[in-house]
């Protein structure tokens, strides 16, 4: 190690105290990469992370900076540029999914003039895994591959993902990997020895609100609220089932998104289900969600906490990012899909045979270490180009 050789690496688009613990996951676990990388590089790493912010529980990460991205610290002032300026270089997540236009104008602006900042300023920029796009018109197709092409790499969590940087920005350096929430630290809880299957429902509200407002902008087959009910009726008339109510995204800046209030009315419609207290820390939800026998939810960071503790899931998907990551990814072929038409029918007859998704887990699992570890690799000698 060069003495004292210590590098500043900005963390863009992370969290450190986000009401949706997928982002907070995110967080933790490129850190954990990242450190990783630092270890073969022989440096020592700083972090800043420059993200939105929130009103959730700040995570426990003594030593790490934060710099809350505002309107007026990005458009209005320097902060933000001076901040990315004085840095070695800057690992921008994207918030996971958030690198897209289908979120609009304002979130779109946000995440591309940070990108433009560092490449103005030459600071290396490594468009940590995420999912990439869509990007369904212009200009923000042209602006993405613009940002993709100048960075030192982008690297997709899933198949689909690394196509579409092939296709719109077929000069970018690009990698694939796997979501960084697989190393999410966590303690393992034993499984209840009571005879029951215990099974973790995760109802997202981003979901339930769509479903009641008629509006179904993700173009699901079922109505989401109507299958969940059923869905509960079900499971918490079985003597040998218990139902645990999980939240994975509680802040009163999320409105509609918050899962907290639709995990509320359904606990005083359900009794018999455990509603599970809220958890500040993803790495909380994932040692909680460890002892389960099954976990359903439509929130993709609750069903990789469950895949990467060797718990069943049925992830519920509304975008092509499940289908990337579990399909694509995992080879996992459990996923409820959009289209689905008798959701109920998939979800029970998955029930009936745990073992086989449980092995399917286990094998799911082998394929995810070689890809972080070619992330790991890229940023080591990312880190050994900026200590010489």
């Amino acid at each position: 190690m060069v003495a004292g050789r210590r590098l500043r690496i900005g963390l863009l688009w992370h969290s450190m105290n986000s009401g949706n613990l997928g982002l907070g996951a995110l967080t933790y676990g490129n850190i954990a990469l990242a450190r990783e990388a630092a270890a073969k590089a022989g440096v020592e790493l700083d972090f800043v992370v420059i993200g939105a912010r929130d009103s959730g529980t700040a995570l426990d990460l003594p030593g790490v900076d934060y710099l809350p991205v505002t309107r007026r610290s990005l458009f209005t002032s320097r902060e933000v540029y001076d901040r990315i300026r004085g840095l070695d270089c800057v690992l921008d997540i994207g918030g996971g999914d958030s690198f897209a236009d289908i979120y609009g104008a304002k979130r779109f602006a946000f995440l591309w003039t940070t990108k433009a900042m560092a490449i103005q300023a030459k600071v290396p920029l490594v468009l940590s895994p995420q999912t990439i796009g869509p990007f369904t018109r212009q200009p923000y197709k042209a602006m993405a591959s613009w940002a993709m092409e100048r960075s030192r790499l982008t690297v997709a969590r899933d198949p689909l993902s690394f196509r579409f940087i092939e296709e719109i920005a077929p000069a970018a350096r690009r990698l694939l990997s796997a979501d960084v929430a697989f190393r999410l630290p966590f303690e393992r809880r034993a499984p209840t020895a009571d005879g029951r299957r215990h099974i973790g429902i995760n109802v997202s509200g981003l979901l339930w609100s769509e479903a009641e407002k008629g509006s179904n902008r993700f173009g699901l087959g079922y109505d989401y609220a109507a299958f969940t009910r059923a869905l509960l009726d079900r499971l918490t008339s079985d003597p040998n089932v218990q139902v645990h109510l999980i939240t994975h995204v509680v802040s009163k800046s999320a409105g509609d998104d918050d899962d907290g209030p639709v995990a509320d009315r359904l606990a005083a419609q359900y009794p018999a289900a455990i509603r599970v207290p809220d958890f500040g820390d993803p790495s909380a939800v994932k040692s909680y969600i460890s002892g389960l026998d099954l976990m359903l939810s439509a929130r993709m960071h609750a069903c990789i906490a469950a895949f990467s503790s060797g718990v069943p899931v049925i992830p519920i998907a509304y975008s092509r990012k499940f289908t990337g990551l579990f399909e694509g990814v995992l080879n996992y072929p459990h996923t409820l899909p959009q289209s689905a038409t008798d959701p109920q029918a998939f979800v029970l007859e998955r029930l009936d045979r745990l073992d086989a998704l449980r092995a399917d887990v286990s094998a799911g699992l082998q394929r995810v270490e070689p890809m972080l570890a070619g992330y790991v690799d890229a940023l080591a000698q990312l880190f050994t180009d900026l200590r010489g």
